[in-house]
């Protein structure tokens, strides 16, 4: 029977919980659905020191073990979530000196190393992303590139693949960074079960946009057109016609069409192809994939694809 990968999550004061723990879900999800047969994910967490670290939003974490007696040996992945320093005219990036000095020490020893949000300018300080292209949190991204001129900073990125380091945008990227990292270890099938099983929208790809679409539409100051919107999104299979829309926001046609216009059509499939692709930053194709394909839930006697070593 193989072996669980070990993860190891490197915690400090004032780390975003969700970098933490959102990671550590998809590991734990995919180990579940894995039914023990030993190929799964052992998720610990180190720290400088035994005291609870406190997140950025309060919560604290107990780590299994400290930087002191962690040297690497037999860690497969590595994961160095972010901080962010955020004031009233600024972000800043926290780059914790016991977390730098113990990454540089142990990352030469492990098959992997991710970071999430802005953990990317940790490892820029540690020298992993010299000459590899790299993405972080939108907000720090411009700092990244002009303290580290040898990284080649995509802002834009969800998450960006450079082996064997791996770099993930903002907060909620790194669940879906953690997929594309079960996906390359055990399948995306497994990936896209784990995905279901966490109620995910979409497991975005590392090269759509970090901002959503959907949320920039759902802008508006009028809370009854947002409304709408996200209507619109969860029932593109049906009529929407003016009269249905407008029943729907509960005014009539003309004050519909003052308050709310809607554009459509396309000349041809290649104009449909390249307007959904400037959206979304994926084809139809892509986006149609992630919502098909793998029935859930999982078991352990149905993931059979190959497992990469």
């Amino acid at each position: 029977m193989s072996k669980p990968r070990r993860i190891v999550i490197a915690v400090f004061d004032g780390v975003e919980s969700l970098d933490v723990t959102g990671p550590a879900q998809v590991f734990s999800t995919a180990s579940r659905l894995l039914a023990g047969s030993g190929r799964g994910y052992a998720v610990e967490l180190a720290s400088a020191g035994p005291a609870p670290v406190e997140c950025a939003g309060g919560v604290r974490l107990l780590a299994d073990r400290t930087f002191a007696d962690s040297d690497g040996e037999g860690v497969d992945t590595l994961v160095v979530p972010g901080g962010l320093g955020i004031r009233t005219d600024s972000v800043e990036a926290v780059v914790d000196p016991d977390v730098l000095t113990w990454v540089a020490r142990v990352a030469p020893r492990v098959r992997r190393v991710v970071s999430v949000c802005a953990g990317a300018h940790t490892l820029a300080a540690a020298g992993l992303l010299d000459g590899r292209r790299a993405t972080t949190h939108w907000a720090t991204a411009e700092a990244l590139a002009e303290r580290y001129p040898d990284v080649t900073v995509d802002a834009d990125a969800v998450y960006v693949r450079a082996d064997p380091v791996w770099t993930g945008a903002g907060v909620s990227a790194g669940i879906d960074m953690s997929l594309a990292l079960v996906a390359d270890d055990h399948g995306r099938r497994l990936a896209l079960s784990t995905a279901k099983w966490m109620v995910m929208y979409l497991q975005r790809p590392g090269d759509q946009s970090q901002f959503s679409t959907p949320l920039k539409r759902q802008s508006t100051a009028r809370t009854d057109i947002a409304e709408l919107l996200a209507w619109i999104d969860a029932h593109l299979a049906e009529r929407l016609t003016v009269p249905a829309l407008a029943a729907r926001m509960g005014v009539g046609e003309r004050q519909f069409a003052r308050v709310f216009g809607a554009r459509c059509g396309f000349g041809s499939v290649h104009s449909f192809h390249r307007a959904f692709k400037r959206h979304t930053s994926v084809t139809p194709q892509t986006y149609r994939r992630h919502f098909t394909g793998a029935p859930a839930p999982a078991t352990a006697d149905t993931l059979q694809e190959t497992e990469t070593p």
